[in-house]
């Protein structure tokens, strides 16, 4: 049938002509984003996941402040995303701004790459200490920015750009979708194991001009591989500012806050479809919460007599009720700022931890502390699949829902194990610090008598809660964004990152601050074998645990989004 031909969310080629259903999009063109993905995110992982130690050797910074420039550079990372997802959504679409920030961000790693290896760039190193100039550690800091900045255009957008390949309005396609967020991240994953064990090793080993070149290889790799899938993608057209939409609801409401909200009165398009006024988007339905907003879709007797509709002055249904649902995901977007500030300790305490340990594999062969991450990255490799594969049917068949679990009941586990990890590092922390006082090794360079490798249950246990909240939220702030927003709704989740490691760094700063006065040295010196570090992981549990009883409120009270051409899935 004809009509059948064509997908009916909206979707066109590069040319604007409509989606051919059986020739673009689905799986087929997924390969291509996955692709992109898994070596943008090793070239990423390539840098950050060892960052801690460059700083610490090379640019000679302590190690409060070496941590807290990682997790400063982490949180810019996603905090970028905001720009680039405005840029999508309302001017160029998602194909070109990953396209051009492809760009900035090959730029950036290739001037990093020349910071570690060209004379005069490079910091010159004398007997074990390296002496960084201004200008050398500015460079750094400037190829580093670079990069964030061309993270800014790829990380929102390209999840939502698999997502787009799929036609909500089909039944198999959608459930497809949901499978897509889970192989997303399995991608991701596979690019931060090679980077956390292969990139870690050659840094270590074979120096940080090979270490940071090979990343930006990578990322070559995945330009090619994002434009050769370039025929069959769909692509969702840019609806206009989401900015000035909000804004225009705002301004609505101010203007006619004296009047009533009559569900009689309410504006919308009367075009006899589904589709709202708003490119590329479906109309969402009236709801009752936050109805102090509906003033502004209420059609006053001056509006009908005063020709077309202002948007200034009276909007649609569909306009107040996007502003509604991004107001309705805010809470949840919050709870996930300490859970990102408990997986941000991968790169900064765990290393740091694991610095003191014995890291011998055998008589010959050391792995360096940053390389442990990969047993994360293992956790989420094995667990996706059995995700996918086994729990989603399984609980599928207790519960009666299609994924199994609800995004909310998702990510709210994750939030539970993430828990355990923070109770695990503190665990260990207090055995070190047993070993060290039995064996009186409180030098700088003491390394303690026990196995790094005691450290992979808290890699583990993160890799775990990664599975369910950081995948629950992709798929979470997808489905439940209007469809004009949704690469803004992407930056939006990855911004708990950011914040989570802002929050890191403010927790450290703060910390640090208290437990040195009078002249201690403070849970965090420079000389762990000295510190406390156990009092920090201690600290994040409980914060974790109050941010968990907090998301339980949230997610009861939360109302999922509702469109006009489908029924809400209910909490």
């Amino acid at each position: 049938m004809e009509e059948d031909k064509y997908t009916n969310d909206g979707t066109t080629d590069l040319k604007g002509n409509p989606s051919i259903r059986k020739k673009t999009g689905n799986w087929k063109a997924c390969p291509y984003i996955l692709a992109n993905e898994c070596c943008e995110r090793l070239a990423y992982y390539g840098l950050s996941t060892n960052l801690v130690n460059y700083m610490k050797n090379k640019l000679n910074q302590g190690n409060t402040t070496a941590a807290n420039n990682v997790t400063n550079w982490g949180g810019t990372c996603y905090i970028t995303p905001l720009l680039g997802a405005f840029l999508a959504d309302a001017y160029f679409g998602r194909f070109w701004t990953i396209a051009c920030f492809m760009f900035i961000y090959i730029f950036g790693l290739v001037l990093l790459t020349m910071s570690a290896s060209v004379p005069g760039l490079k910091p010159a190193c004398t007997s074990g200490t390296c002496h960084p100039t201004e200008p050398q550690t500015a460079t750094v800091f400037v190829a580093l920015y670079l990069i964030a900045l061309g993270t800014g255009g790829i990380k929102p957008c390209v999840s939502s750009f698999g997502a787009d390949q799929f036609d909500e309005t089909d039944p198999v396609e959608k459930k497809r979708k949901s499978s897509f967020f889970n192989w997303f991240y399995f991608s991701i994953n596979i690019g931060a194991l090679i980077a956390s064990s292969v990139l870690v090793w050659i840094q270590t080993n074979v120096g940080w001009g090979w270490g940071f070149g090979i990343p930006a290889v990578c990322m070559a790799i995945a330009v090619v591989s994002f434009f050769l899938g370039t025929p069959i993608y769909r692509n969702q057209k840019p609806g206009g500012s989401p900015i000035t939409r909000i804004a225009q609801v705002l301004v609505a409401g101010v203007r006619k806050w004296k009047v009533k909200v009559d569900e009689e009165r309410l504006f919308e398009v009367e075009d006899g479809e589904a589709g709202s006024v708003i490119e590329g988007s479906r109309k969402l339905e009236h709801t009752d919460k936050f109805r102090f907003l509906d003033k502004a879709c209420v059609e006053t007797q001056e509006d009908k007599t005063a020709g077309p509709a202002n948007p200034w002055r009276l909007c649609t249904v569909t306009q107040v009720e996007e502003l509604k649902s991004i107001v309705r995901i805010l809470p949840i977007w919050a709870s996930g700022i300490v859970f990102a500030t408990v997986y941000s300790q991968m790169s900064t305490m765990f290393v740091l931890q694991g610095n003191t340990l014995d890291a011998h594999m055998g008589p010959h062969f050391e792995i360096p502390a940053a390389s442990l991450s990969i047993f994360d990255t293992l956790s989420v490799i094995v667990l996706v699949p059995l995700y996918d594969r086994i729990l989603v049917p399984v609980v599928s068949r207790i519960t009666g829902r299609e994924r199994g679990f609800t995004q909310l009941t998702r990510m709210g586990i994750g939030l539970v194990i993430s828990i355990f990890s923070m109770l695990t590092a503190g665990l260990l922390e207090i055995i070190r610090l047993k070993i060290i006082k039995r064996d009186n090794l409180y030098g700088p360079k003491d390394i303690i008598p026990m196995s790094i490798f005691w450290q992979v249950p808290q890699y583990f246990i993160i890799g775990w809660s990664e599975i369910f909240t950081f995948v629950g939220q992709l798929e979470f702030f997808y489905d439940q964004a209007p469809d004009g927003m949704r690469s803004m709704c992407s930056a939006l989740s990855l911004t708990t990152v950011a914040l989570g490691n802002y929050l890191s760094t403010f927790l450290v700063t703060v910390v640090t601050d208290i437990t040195t006065k009078n002249g201690k040295l403070g849970w965090i010196p420079d000389n762990l074998n000295r510190g406390h570090l156990d009092y920090f992981f201690w600290l994040l549990a409980i914060l974790s645990l109050l941010n968990f009883f907090v998301y339980l409120l949230i997610a009861n009270w939360y109302t999922y989004k509702k469109t006009v051409d489908s029924e809400s899935e209910k909490n």
